[in-house]
């Protein structure tokens, strides 16, 4: 039977529906990975015109305790953190800033400590702060008031270590749920190494255009609030993701159009990455398939490292094309930037786009993938012929490992991958070979000495795992070991089981 279909749906009236207190539970459950929630808290300094920014981590002994993000920007009068520090606050973001939504400050912070303070000072007003806890905020919104002597001290405690002066924000965090409960047995120090390792990589590349001016630095620093102790000190250096010394292709880097209805044109601008880089620019960014294809920009500021937004699949031949794209100050409904920064959704508009962008020359987008990939093909032809195949890397490997396995060797087709995993094993053993299910075996007994007290996982340990598939590999390509193989798998058995029992004497002593 057929209905009359109404295109506009009748109301009766409207009610206001607040949301409830439990609200912030869900805007701390956003999946800000640490060093994307540190990075937005970074965004607002810049927006506040800062010129030095420190990510201080303060601990304790061996325990942490705090972390901070100071700065020497304008700094806030109390009623505009009033209003930074409401969930959604409303402000005019000035042109270029890097803000959006107004959520950022409180996802970011709550997602990764149970309190997040801030306090703040302008060149003519005191220092004022507020504090959410999140026990307290999940109950009615209430966010705390903090004295104005303690806010006054915080900010005088960096006044002294950077040209702040008058002026500046300190957000501070603490219950921050990273960091080891047991900071015994070195696993601060391995916490601190990890964690600022991978947060300076976060950073260098996704502010690298900030990072790469005169006036605008980026400082990550630990201090032990029981001493005074400052080490770890280091500045982070810009990581530009189209920083090849030589470019890949003499016809690139090369700006094309793409017209998009919606938005008016794009620039793309293509660059084809030298062969076999082992440059931190290169290798520092992602895996393979992840370090490809589009790298967006909003207001010079690194939202999206690599991806094709569904233009096409990633695939290792096309490992070395990178494109900037600077997206438009209104993007319309053709672009829309994730809450978290972190990533571009792309509309059917921009792939349609994408089709038949080209130069003044009449080169298309399509012909500069085609000239990516034959640079990438050629330059495995040429390694190609002094390396044997082998068979693949598999399960237990870090992916970033199988992938680089895969680039740099040839794979021989349709065969089983080689695995790796952790079993119980005589102690006498470090390893045994599994042929009938192609896997590597190691001895689950020496798995915790290895490791150093991190936490281990199916990719763990991946430098002794790569080193244990190369050295092992070839057993899997035969059908049986003869003597002088035999003699080897012995040789390498008793050299391992050496060095892994000195591992496991090395951590006795130190504990």
């Amino acid at each position: 039977m057929a209905h009359d279909w109404q295109f506009d749906v009748p109301t009766a009236g409207s009610k206001r529906l607040p949301p409830d207190a439990r609200y912030m539970e869900a805007l701390s459950s956003q999946g800000y990975s640490f060093e994307v929630a540190i990075a937005d808290l970074v965004d607002n300094s810049i927006d506040a015109g800062a010129k030095d920014v420190v990510v201080h981590f303060l601990r304790d002994g061996d325990q942490l305790v705090s972390l901070l993000v100071v700065d020497d920007g304008r700094g806030m009068d109390e009623k505009a953190l009033d209003v930074a520090m409401t969930v959604g606050g409303r402000r005019d973001y000035a042109a270029g800033a890097l803000g959006m939504f107004g959520t950022g400050l409180k996802a970011a912070s709550l997602s990764h400590a149970s309190a997040v303070t801030v306090v703040t000072t302008t060149k003519r007003t005191r220092a004022v702060g507020r504090r959410w806890l999140m026990a307290r905020a999940v109950s009615g919104f209430q966010c705390d008031i903090v004295v104005p002597d303690y806010a006054q001290s915080l900010i005088d405690r960096y006044d002294n270590k950077r040209p702040i002066e008058w002026q500046g924000t300190v957000v501070r965090w603490d219950g921050v749920k990273g960091f080891p409960k047991h900071g015994g047995g070195g696993q601060t120090d391995r916490y601190l190494h990890r964690t600022i390792n991978k947060l300076g990589l976060h950073l260098g590349l996704h502010l690298h255009r900030f990072l790469a001016r005169d006036d605008f630095n980026i400082t990550i620093a630990v201090e032990d609030v029981r001493t005074g102790t400052v080490y770890m000190n280091f500045g982070v250096e810009p990581l530009d993701p189209f920083g090849y010394p030589v470019t890949g292709h003499p016809d690139y880097p090369r700006s094309f159009m793409a017209a998009l209805p919606s938005v008016g044109r794009v620039t793309l601008e293509a660059h084809i990455w030298t062969p076999k880089s082992n440059l931190d620019e290169y290798r520092a960014v992602g895996s393979v398939m992840d370090r490809q294809g589009f790298y967006f920009y909003r207001h010079d500021r690194l939202v999206q490292a690599g991806g094709w937004n569904n233009f096409r699949q990633p695939e290792q031949h096309l490992s070395l094309a990178r494109v900037a794209v600077d997206l438009p100050d209104d993007p319309g409904d053709a672009f829309r930037l994730t809450v978290k920064k972190s990533g571009v959704e792309a509309t059917p508009e921009f792939s349609a786009a994408l089709e038949k962008a080209g130069d003044a020359s009449g080169r298309t987008f399509l012909d500069y993938l085609g000239a990516a990939e034959t640079v990438y093909r050629d330059a495995r032809k040429r390694s190609g012929t002094t390396r044997k195949p082998v068979l693949p890397p598999g399960k237990g490997l870090d992916p970033v490992v199988r992938e680089t396995i895969e680039d740099e060797l040839p794979i021989i087709p349709s065969e089983e991958p080689i695995s790796l995993r952790w079993q119980k094993l005589d102690n006498d053993l470090f390893f045994a070979v599994d042929r009938e299910d192609r896997t590597i075996v190691l001895n689950q007994h020496y798995r915790a000495a290895i490791l150093g007290g991190r936490r281990g996982g199916l990719n763990d340990a991946p430098l002794i795992k790569s080193l244990m598939y190369m050295l092992l590999h070839q057993v899997f390509e035969k059908e049986y070991s003869g003597s002088r193989e035999k003699d080897n798998l012995q040789l390498w058995q008793s050299i391992l089981i050496s060095a892994a029992r000195a591992e496991v004497d090395r951590v006795a002593d130190d504990d």
